[in-house]
């Protein structure tokens, strides 16, 4: 059989010709098939029989029956069935694949599939916990000994959909030595490898994965595509024809992972001079019906439970509760947003409940540098968040605002956020369970070519990347090749996640291409592989959660101004100024690029997007009903960046994707209370919750 992958063109070369991207609905093969999937229509049941028709010719069904090996999806854990074999757990669950060559055939048989269940009673609350953790700095106890006041608060997050261009996709394939290839939009290579080889059973060499353009991902095509990837590698290990499943958007809204609801409980014990003495928070996250990254970021969640502030003795606790509705998973800033909008919110409420300047409430508590971080890890790099404070409040008259909006008759608010971002996997994750690898090849005509996992899904790793190389080598452009990533000749330099592209991949690319150029021959050919060392300094316990739980930290702030209709309670964002300590950008339009489309999805979190399920069902699943902010409804924006090189990453380079959503909930949130003058306690703040506030 033709090996497909040779018709995918090598960006580097074609697109500058062409400008032509291949996505892998765009992918065609001789004798190909189609599948769909037949899905559970119950929260929760057993299934007791299946009937199926008889079949026309060259149709077949793949279920839990045709796993060769292993019937789980590999992640963390090994709770998430590839296919669902005696009961189902949430609305959509997949029972089996039907595979043929005619889509409308392939409809015709599901519907006459008849699946007989007994329905049993399914758990939408916060009621069994899966995981929990805990750790604490310093001495909680005599911080709430005896203090001036504790306040206490509960605040709550919703749904949020990715949303992304391009729907979920493989085209699967069989090669003539047994090898299984997959083709799809996906953003962790060597997840879906690792994925497919566990579920098959087979040697590693067997299993290969092709990446095409992804048209956006923002966390969810960081797990799931797993799950996909499993279903279609059992059914052409079955069937030995190429297999194409590409979800339509209804399909994939209804039943890919989405950001984790959250409900967290916040207690602060004030002294008489308002200094924070302590915090304790207990952290609850719906993880859907299985547990998939749920304890990951449950971690990033507790992790940023003081933001961009020192509170020297906390109480953090965390717990992950499994319900009857669809598994939600990674997305853009990974537990953080959740956190990060209830400890802005405290920190505000703090003052209003004390009635002083919230400003300088918070500028009080403004981490610094030499600080302790939440975990009671060193804060070693200079932090210049009151320069970006400063200049935040300037260019958008934050000050004037806050005192010309105090009218309730006027219904305009300004809001401000604090934020930082850690960089990288938690904890030791890029030391103990990635261990990235990056590797340069350079051939005897003097062109290096870029062999790493890293995925271009829109956010412009192609090009900081290579332009780190460039500059190391200090060579043309046109001499260094960066094309998508294909597991048989690629080594593993880590999933696509966690803000670690640039600062962890380039800085290996950066230490790589400079061994090269040290011992670079003409016209010779030559390998060059570098591999990811944890800073000796840099010391985690995974178990206790204490210590530094990333090598480095970006910094952000945010101010969003608004104007509430108090006729009908909408909102109308007026304007967006942001300041972000990125370290040193790499490329200043990919990180002004960033920066504008992670404000605009922040914002968004936090007073548009609205995803609710009822009874398992979620009642949001096209576009037309989960509404994303437009043109329409976002304001100008003006971005600042501030350098402030961090010594490790790739010309100082630190992480730039997650830092610029994490801050927009918040900052929108509090413009909405001042416009409203009441309390918010959770996001995202809709014209109905408005009315409830103002109503009570």
């Amino acid at each position: 059989m033709k090996d497909i992958s040779q018709s995918i063109p090598k960006e580097d070369h074609v697109e500058k010709v062409s400008g032509k991207s291949l996505y892998v609905s765009d992918i065609k093969m001789d004798h190909i098939l189609y599948a769909k999937t037949v899905r559970s229509i119950h929260p929760k049941a057993k299934i007791l029989n299946i009937e199926i028709p008889e079949l026309p010719k060259d149709y077949f069904v793949i279920d839990y029956h045709d796993v060769p090996k292993e019937n789980y999806v590999k992640m963390i854990f090994n709770d998430w069935p590839v296919f669902a074999e005696k009961q189902v757990n949430y609305i959509g669950e997949p029972i089996m694949l039907i595979v043929g060559k005619n889509k409308q055939v392939i409809n015709e048989i599901i519907e006459k599939i008849k699946i007989k269940y007994q329905v049993l009673k399914p758990t939408f609350e916060y009621q069994s916990s899966v995981i929990h953790k805990s750790f604490k700095k310093g001495d909680i106890k005599k911080a709430f000994s005896k203090p001036f006041k504790t306040i206490s608060y509960t605040y709550e997050t919703g749904y949020q959909e990715q949303a992304y261009i391009e729907p979920q996709g493989f085209i699967v394939y069989p090669e003539a030595d047994g090898k299984i290839t997959l083709i799809g939009s996906i953003q962790c290579p060597y997840y879906v490898k690792n994925a497919v080889v566990n579920t098959l059973g087979c040697p590693d060499d067997k299993v290969r994965v092709i990446q095409p353009s992804v048209g956006g991902a923002f966390g969810g095509k960081e797990e799931f595509p797993s799950v996909m990837a499993c279903q279609l590698a059992v059914a052409v290990h079955k069937i030995k024809q190429p297999i194409k499943m590409i979800f339509e958007r209804e399909e994939d809204m209804e039943n890919t992972t989405k950001r984790h609801p959250s409900k967290i409980t916040l207690s602060a014990a004030v002294d008489k001079d308002y200094r924070i003495q302590g915090l304790k928070a207990h952290v609850s996250l719906d993880s859907g019906a299985y547990i998939g990254l749920s304890g990951v970021v449950l971690a990033r969640a507790m992790i940023a439970s003081t933001s961009a502030y020192t509170i020297d003795h906390l109480d953090i606790t965390g717990d992950v509760y499994e319900t009857n509705t669809v598994p939600n998973g990674a997305f853009r800033g990974f537990g953080a947003p959740q956190m990060i909008f209830a400890i802005e919110m405290l920190i505000h409420h703090i003052a209003k409940d004390l009635n002083i300047d919230p400003f300088s409430l918070r500028l009080a508590h403004l981490a610094k540098q030499g600080d302790k971080t939440s975990t009671s890890g060193i804060f070693r790099d200079p932090i210049i968040m009151e320069k970006m404070i400063e200049k935040a409040t300037e260019i958008s008259s934050y000050h004037e605002k806050v005192k010309a909006y105090q009218d309730p008759q006027i219904w305009k608010g300004v809001g401000m956020s604090w934020f930082l971002h850690g960089c990288g996997f938690t904890g030791s994750g890029e030391s103990t369970h990635i261990n990235a690898k990056v590797k340069l090849r350079k051939d005897s005509n003097d062109h290096v070519y870029l062999l790493v996992a890293a995925v271009d899904m829109g956010q412009g790793a192609k090009t900081s990347l290579k332009k780190i190389v460039v500059q190391t080598l200090r060579c043309e452009a046109k001499n260094v090749s960066f094309d998508n990533p294909d597991t048989d000749y690629i080594l593993d330099s880590g999933p696509t996640v966690a803000s670690r592209t640039t600062m962890i991949v380039g800085g290996l690319l950066a230490r790589a291409a400079l061994k090269l150029k040290q011992t670079w021959i003409d016209g010779k050919e030559m390998e060059v592989i570098e591999q990811y060392q944890q800073p000796e300094y840099i010391k985690w316990d995974e178990e206790t959660m204490i210590g530094d739980a990333y090598p480095a930290y970006s910094w952000g702030v945010n101010i969003v101004e608004v104007e509430v209709s108090p006729v009908t309670y909408q909102t109308q964002v007026k304007g967006i100024w942001s300041v972000y300590d990125v370290g040193k950008a790499i490329d200043d339009r990919l990180v002004l690029g960033q920066a504008d489309g992670g404000i605009a999805q922040g914002v968004a979190y936090g007073y548009l997007e609205v995803m609710k399920h009822e009874q398992g069902k979620l009642r949001q699943k096209t576009m037309t009903d989960y509404i994303i902010p437009t043109s329409v409804d976002m304001a100008k924006t003006e971005t600042v960046i501030m350098e402030n090189p961090y010594i490790l990453g790739p010309y100082g380079a630190k992480g730039v994707g997650e830092l610029t959503l994490v801050g927009g909930a918040p900052a929108v949130a509090l413009a909405i209370e001042q416009a409203i003058n009441k309390k918010i306690h959770k996001i995202p703040a809709t014209p109905e919750y408005i009315m409830e506030l103002i109503k009570s």
